[in-house]
């Protein structure tokens, strides 16, 4: 009598594609389990990694699989009409990833640089927000958040909230900025007392803090040129 195949419900929840993904992330998975997500679901005797592993095996490898017509790929037992569809675009997807070029990051060197980029954004906001640049070690911007949003008067934001999102952006420095719904960017006694906080926090952790603006209606101060820091 044939074995039957264990479904994906019988494996122990660590080996399952989905969580294995979850825990340790896509490029931990093999072919055959990142396959097995997208087909989602096995034959009545295969589940979707055993499926996923023969359809591998039958095509020759992965390259080969994304060469497949979508009428070649709807003759593999276990793939229809609409597994076929969602393969193919998974597949174009990828082609047109690797041919995307990541568009020029803003450089920032000066203050003036970093305000340009936020100030029309910035200065007709009714309520205060607290802003990250998040930069490479050429001062390029790969990343910008909302850390904070306030009332008409305050952006309360913590250095740990700032620290933890240029952590996870792999900032080699940051630029800070909130705005002053009155229009008037002269910085307060809180404004200059968190700037040193969030430098000596950038000391500890080792990311940088280049400069914390405080953007108006079209001005903005510099921290860092006020000799805040």
């Amino acid at each position: 009598m044939e074995q039957r195949a264990y479904m994906l419900r019988e494996m122990p929840e660590n080996e399952r594609p989905r969580e294995r993904m979850q825990s340790r992330g896509a490029a931990a998975l093999s072919h055959a389990e990142l396959l097995a997500i997208l087909l989602r679901t096995g034959t009545k005797n295969e589940s979707a990694i055993h499926l996923a592993q023969r359809i591998l095996n039958e095509c020759g490898g992965l390259r080969r699989l994304a060469e497949r017509a979508w009428d070649e790929l709807i003759h593999i037992k276990g793939i229809g009409p609409a597994k076929a569809l969602e393969l193919q675009a998974s597949i174009e997807l990828g082609r047109r990833m690797a041919r995307a070029r990541l568009p020029e990051m803003p450089r920032i060197q000066r203050p003036q640089d970093a305000s340009e980029l936020l100030m029309e954004e910035m200065r007709h906001l009714r309520e205060e927000r607290f802003v990250c640049l998040f930069l490479d070690t050429k001062n390029q911007v790969i990343g910008m958040d909302t850390l904070s949003v306030g009332s008409l008067s305050a952006a309360i934001v913590h250095p740990r909230e700032v620290f933890r999102a240029a952590i996870r952006r792999s900032s080699a420095s940051i630029i800070c900025a909130h705005n002053h719904p009155s229009g008037d960017p002269t910085p307060s006694a809180e404004d200059i007392a968190l700037t040193r906080r969030l430098a000596e926090a950038g000391q500890l952790v080792g990311i940088e803090l280049l400069d914390h603006l405080v953007i108006g209606d079209n001005r903005f101060v510099s921290l860092k040129e006020l000799g805040s820091m």
